[in-house]
């Protein structure tokens, strides 16, 4: 019997991280749904709050804006408190956040408690992604991080449709209210099954800037705009794109966006797979495969069967990178690891917003059929950069 033993604790223990990580997954998913819930609900809050559907889009450009700008900072502020006491933290003020806009009287109130709310964000995830890696070996890190992140990719296929149906029969605050109940189910997660983890000695925000500064670390977060961009040159016109160009009606890009989420949460967890496996290489194979793929749909955009087959397999390729992209760059910031993670969702952020307005300037001056190549040199940008980092480091390591 004393020989079973230390199976059964081994078994015991890989139990206890798997639902330590699902809770995390599912921090994520309400996160994920709380970000995109909004976008099935403008006409609704517009109309019930009395402002203008533009004015009700500002709902999610300054959600964006605080995340990019709010979550390195919150952050570094931040970086002294346990980790797992910080998660609580953050989940609370998630909660509140929804709360405030399940009860928000008016548009400046609502638009507080979005704000409120996109401060978790980043450091979520940031954090988030520094204790999935710890809970795991080091050869599956990045599958640890992939699992967390498949939340947001699946908030995109079950919860932003079940928010917004919610949303069109019972009001929009009572997305909201659904929201915050799956943030309480979060921080019971957190507080059940997530260990206090060891830390090391915190380090000075001075010495945290500084590890931030690294040029290499620099060069990645670069790489992330650029890639964040080339997806969502396309993806923000991707209705326009079907509907004009392909042929399909407009009820039908629902279920071909359903079938981009599909590709996205497989891609991720094969994502981070292959970076557990080979880390540089599957990040440079990846980004080569997003741009074949863009350049193959300037051309199947055209056919239907044939773009929504290319569509899958873009949202699949787009995501699979994100796992890899997180563990390298937290690796490159040994000193500040969740500042490092943190700071790689902001340039994420900022490549959508970056994507969005360079797609809106290829529209305005070229056929709307320039999206997918453009897209294309743009993920081309960020893989010719992470080609030269990883020249770079085989002659450095010969």
């Amino acid at each position: 019997m004393e020989l079973l033993q230390p199976g059964i604790r081994e078994k015991a223990a890989r139990s206890s991280s798997s639902l330590a990580l699902l809770s995390l997954t599912a921090g994520a998913f309400a996160i994920g749904m709380t970000e995109f819930v909004i976008m099935g609900l403008l006409p609704n809050v517009a109309e019930d709050l009395h402002v203008s559907i533009s004015a009700a889009g500002q709902l999610i450009t300054m959600y964006a804006l605080a995340v990019a700008v709010g979550a390195p900072l919150l952050t570094m502020l931040t970086h002294k408190i346990p980790q797992k006491k910080l998660l609580c933290l953050l989940m609370g003020l998630f909660i509140l956040g929804n709360v405030i806009s399940v009860i928000a009287p008016n548009y400046a109130v609502l638009l507080l408690a979005r704000m409120i709310t996109a401060l978790t964000h980043g450091t979520f995830f940031g954090v988030g992604a520094v204790i999935a890696s710890s809970l795991v070996s080091p050869e599956k890190r990045a599958g640890a991080v992939s699992m967390m992140m498949a939340g947001l990719t699946i908030a995109n296929i079950i919860g932003v449709p079940l928010g917004t149906y919610i949303g069109q029969h019972w009001g929009w605050r009572a997305s909201f209210g659904s929201i915050a109940l799956m943030g309480a189910v979060t921080l019971i997660g957190i507080l059940a099954f997530i260990p206090r983890l060891k830390q090391d000695p915190p380090s000075s925000a001075l010495q945290q800037l500084a590890a931030l500064l690294n040029r290499k670390l620099l060069v990645f977060l670069l790489i992330a705009v650029l890639g964040n961009a080339g997806l969502f040159s396309v993806f923000t016109y991707i209705t326009p794109l079907l509907v004009q160009i392909t042929g399909f009606a407009e009820h039908s890009v629902t279920w071909i966006l359903i079938l981009f989420g599909c590709g996205v949460t497989a891609g991720n967890i094969i994502g981070g797979r292959l970076a557990d496996w080979k880390l540089m290489p599957s990040i440079l194979g990846i980004y080569f495969t997003i741009c074949v793929i863009l350049t193959i749909f300037t051309f199947t955009v055209h056919h239907p069967i044939a773009a929504i087959v290319t569509i899958f397999l873009w949202g699949a390729a787009s995501f699979a990178v994100f796992p890899g992209m997180q563990v390298r760059i937290m690796s490159l910031a040994r000193s500040a690891p969740a500042l490092a993670s943190t700071t790689s969702h902001s340039a994420g952020n900022l490549g959508n917003a970056t994507g969005a307005f360079i797609g809106g300037m290829v529209i305005l001056h070229m056929p709307m059929t320039s999206l997918p190549w453009v897209g294309a040199m743009l993920v081309g940008l960020a893989l010719l950069l992470g080609i030269a980092c990883y020249i770079s480091d085989r002659k450095a390591s010969t």
